[in-house]
């Protein structure tokens, strides 16, 4: 049996990520990957009972599932098959369990297959459509719910210890390699990325170019970054991109760096709008976030394979600076 293994810390007490998890009114707010909506038939959640629901792709297509529960323990662990529209077999068994930690939350889920290869054909699926996507909807939706705010959360699992990814954000030729989306180059004009330090870039993109400035609030290595980022002219003076005419003129970033077993790292990166923000500009960002996954997705591509060069650079004695 093949299994699939995925973890995420959410900053929310437990008790309240357990009840986003099981009330249908919570869970058509962030089930799904972007773009997708829910309607909800029935949910009895117990073992042996079933949640019957229907997710709607933008595209428009229409995806019947029927889950059935094995387990549900209170709080702490569900149980279930997942993947049938009621007359077919399950694609997996998921196992979810919750606990408490420092941070808030840890949920860590498997997927069980009969086969090493319908794992893999499902990972290439849920990578494809944008799944692991519907964790970082839930983060969004418990800021949200929390807080009151607007956020757009990605994360990724990294095969690498968080002393090698920590220098591949503080290092402005490291981030010129893989920072810029697919099809995307960028250049920093001037880089001092240190608490009170800052940073403006050129990046050519598909709309033209357009600059941009950061400005960086801690630098705590290995453990996380934040910072505003913002656009602006050639000059460093107000501008926007090309491409979004109306958006927030700041974001507010933290990246989290954490361990996530031996020689892994778990990396989370929240954007939120900062300062007085329009209602026209909070629309634009929040219609935003269903390309800032994918375009976030190839920029995190570009990094595993800058990962794997360095490895493969130790491996042959000639490591990346």
């Amino acid at each position: 049996m093949s299994e699939l293994h995925l973890t995420r810390v959410y900053r929310a007490p437990r008790s309240l990520v357990w009840q986003v998890w099981t009330d249908p009114l919570h869970v058509a707010r962030w089930w799904g990957p972007r773009g997708f909506t829910l309607t909800q038939h029935s949910k009895d959640l117990r073992p042996g009972g079933r949640w019957v629901y229907t997710m709607h792709g933008p595209d428009g297509v229409d995806y019947p599932n029927s889950t059935l529960y094995h387990e549900v323990v209170e709080g702490e662990k569900l149980v279930y098959d997942h993947g049938s529209d009621g007359q077919s077999k399950p694609l997996f068994r998921v196992t979810v369990t919750f606990q408490d930690v420092p941070e808030g939350t840890r949920m860590d889920m498997t997927m069980s297959f009969e086969s090493e290869q319908a794992a893999r054909e499902a990972e290439g699926f849920i990578r494809k459509a944008g799944g692991n996507a519907t964790w970082d909807r839930l983060a969004e939706y418990l800021e949200l719910y929390r807080e009151g705010r607007e956020t757009f959360v990605i994360q990724r699992s990294f095969a690498a210890p968080r002393e090698l990814l920590f220098p591949l954000w503080t290092r402005s030729e490291h981030l010129a390699c893989w920072l810029p989306p697919q099809g995307a180059t960028m250049e920093y004009l001037e880089a001092d990325i240190r608490p009170g330090g800052g940073a403006f870039y050129r990046m050519h993109h598909l709309g033209g170019i357009f600059y941009g400035k950061i400005a960086y609030h801690e630098v705590v290595a290995p453990e996380r970054l934040t910072y505003t980022q913002m656009f602006c002219d050639e000059r460093k003076g107000p501008g926007r991109h090309p491409l979004l005419p109306v958006f927030p003129d700041k974001l507010h970033t933290t990246v989290l760096f954490t361990a996530e077993g031996e020689g892994r790292t778990r990396m989370s990166v929240t954007f939120r709008p900062e300062g007085e923000v329009t209602a026209e500009e909070m629309a634009s960002f929040l219609k935003a976030r269903d390309g800032m996954t994918p375009g976030w997705n190839g920029s995190f591509d570009k990094l595993d394979r800058l990962l794997e060069e360095r490895s493969l650079g130790a491996r042959l004695k000639t490591p990346l600076t």
